[in-house]
């Protein structure tokens, strides 16, 4: 009897080690140790760590791994091709008189085509150039010339050949005895008489509301090949002066920009040779008669 209840006691003891105690260990019913197999003893649990987390899972998705922002294409080193000459001062031919007519539609050029790149044409290439941010060189290159093209037509046969020079007015009376520069308003035109024969005829440009050209019979006083307007400082050749500081000159403002501008009193003339021929011919002491 006493050998059982040391029996049960000793398996108590034994359970209290396996739960309670810090270290695992085995006993018989006698109460004596039993070494525990490698096997049996309860080993902590295995954990197989987890793998380090990846750069790219970790960090949010770049803009080029989205979808919807795909990465863009490296911007192209290759530059615009350099601007070529197309026409140039000096220049003849039916091309040149095609450019003529063109800028003839947009009001940028006065004469009638000629089919000769002139200084006329030169000055209406380069005020098309400047009022559009080109460089004004006068010379029509690749870039000028496709603008042109985009803002005209194809000229027709009678834009290209067109009767040389404006419609003349009726002369004035006064204009028909002697020698006279008879300048109509009406028609804008300037025609040079002698003895009552018309031998030129070209258009002209006013001042403006503000500064009018005056209007009545004068007569030359002055000529000046190379004047230079002492007020305004700028350029007025062939002057042929008729009241004050008005006279008629030539205007490469008004061969640029047509009507678009006016002048500050003198009769603006924008064919050069025209304006050449008439500053040879006239004298001082010539009418100059100005009427509507």
């Amino acid at each position: 009897m006493r050998a059982a209840v040391i029996r049960g006691t000793l398996a108590a003891i034994g359970v209290v080690a396996l739960v309670g105690g810090c270290k695992v260990e085995r006993v018989d019913a006698n109460g004596n140790r039993v070494p525990v197999p490698a096997a049996s003893a309860p080993s902590a649990p295995s954990v197989a760590p987890s793998a380090a987390p990846s750069a790219s899972a970790s960090a949010p998705a770049s803009a080029a791994a989205r979808h919807d922002d795909k990465p863009s294409a490296p911007p192209s080193t290759s530059a615009a091709p350099p601007a070529r000459t197309v026409f140039a001062p000096g220049d003849r031919g039916s091309k040149v008189r095609e450019l003529q007519a063109r800028l003839r539609q947009i009001a940028w050029l006065a004469h009638v085509p000629t089919g000769t790149y002139g200084t006329a044409t030169t000055a209406a290439v380069s005020g098309f150039q400047g009022k559009r941010g080109l460089p004004r060189t006068g010379t029509t290159d690749t870039v000028t010339w496709q603008r042109l093209v985009g803002m005209t037509h194809e000229p027709t046969r009678t834009e290209l050949y067109v009767p040389e020079g404006p419609p003349a007015a009726k002369p004035d009376p006064r204009c028909l005895t002697g020698r006279a520069l008879c300048i109509s308003k009406t028609s804008r035109t300037v025609s040079w008489f002698v003895d009552g024969k018309r031998l030129l005829t070209t258009d002209v440009r006013f001042g403006s509301q503000y500064t009018p050209t005056r209007e009545g019979v004068f007569h030359v006083y002055w000529k000046s090949r190379h004047h230079v307007s002492t007020i305004y400082h700028t350029p007025m050749p062939y002057a042929m002066f008729f009241s004050g500081g008005q006279a008629v000159h030539y205007s490469s403002d008004f061969a640029a920009r047509g009507y678009n501008g006016a002048s500050h009193g003198c009769v603006n003339v924008r064919d050069e040779k025209k304006i050449a021929s008439l500053f040879a011919q006239v004298r001082n002491g010539d009418k100059v008669v100005i009427y509507w």
